[in-house]
């Protein structure tokens, strides 16, 4: 019973974040009909590749990974579909349109393109001070859902811990019930000194203001959540390689709690992990999701030739990965 009622409990989970992000599927098609991605595949009379899709969007110079992003998202909700065929240096993927992207044609009579032009969500919360209030305190809450996955199902790994760092840590609450759940560990919040100055006292923590560009506390192990996937890959590896310094050769490691995209997979909360992509694209320079492949790449050059993943019953999960 208590088995079934977890299941329950994590489906309703996933199914508050695809509504809570529903918007972004919304966003998604704004971007398909602008670009007339529709009428580009149409145009050719079959499906075609993401390089002749972005040769036929009105820009000079359109950015082919963001655009692989967003069409990633309307292939999930069968708004274009992938062809997969092998060339000679691998397998190239098509895309082509569906039933329902024959519908964002501008060049039929049935089209529905122009009512896929509306107001973005940012635009409609300036406007309404108490639709604003209640966005930004729900994405507070997250951080409380996730915390609760973290504990439970990765204890094992803190047990062995002296130190621990939060990078990126704001006003400490997550390093402050790491603490609390286990009081052996020393923790110290790392983040910018304004934002540290304001924070509360936690017992067993202590704040400390700098730059993780610059230099990191050490640490027997470094814990970053939700802080790699704002920045570009550029900017990952400066971070992650002040990671590495800032703790021991043999037995230090690096927490990371992000989101790992995984292709053709039907996870409960995969419609809401590539949602949560694309807000990177609108709201950070270079920031992304990132597929298990992209972040051995940013391991590996970062120094870190270990890792493993750990799923937690929530959107991200729990790299951890160990020095060369």
């Amino acid at each position: 019973m208590e088995a079934k009622e977890t299941l329950a409990m994590v489906k309703g989970q996933a199914e508050i974040w695809q509504q809570m992000f529903a918007f972004v599927d919304s966003m998604a098609l704004k971007c398909a009909v602008e670009f007339r991605i529709a009428d580009i595949i149409h145009s050719y009379g079959g499906p075609i590749t993401l390089r002749q899709i972005a040769d036929g969007i009105d820009s000079s110079s359109p950015d082919i990974p963001y655009l692989a992003r967003i069409m990633r998202l309307l292939v999930r909700k069968n708004i274009f579909i992938e062809h997969h065929h092998s060339v000679d240096d691998g397998e190239e993927t098509l895309y082509g349109l569906t039933e329902k992207s024959k519908w964002l044609l501008n060049d039929t009579e049935l089209s529905l393109a122009p009512m896929a032009h509306g107001s973005e969500i940012w635009d409609f919360a300036l406007k309404n001070p108490e639709f604003n209030n209640i966005f930004n305190n729900g994405m507070a809450c997250t951080a409380k859902i996730v915390t609760r996955g973290i504990l439970a199902e990765y204890k094992d790994g803190f047990g062995c811990l002296g130190s621990l760092v939060d990078v990126g840590g704001g006003t400490g609450g997550m390093i402050a019930e790491i603490v609390k759940a286990h009081p052996h560990i020393k923790g110290i919040n790392f983040d910018l000194p304004h934002v540290v100055a304001t924070a509360p006292l936690h017992e067993g923590v202590s704040h400390v203001g700098g730059d993780m560009f610059d230099t990191i506390p050490d640490g027997d192990a470094i814990f970053m959540k939700w802080v790699l996937h704002d920045w570009s890959d550029e900017n990952c590896i400066k971070i992650l390689k002040n990671c590495r310094k800032a703790i021991q050769q043999k037995i230090g490691k690096v927490i990371i709690v992000e989101v790992v995209l995984e292709k053709d997979s039907n996870d409960l909360f995969d419609e809401t992990r590539m949602a949560f992509d694309l807000l990177m694209v609108a709201h950070s320079n270079g920031g992304k999701e990132r597929t298990e492949l992209e972040w051995k790449k940013l391991l590996e050059e970062a120094g870190f030739g270990r890792y493993k993943i750990i799923k937690i019953p929530t959107i991200p999960s729990i790299i951890e990965a160990y020095p060369d």
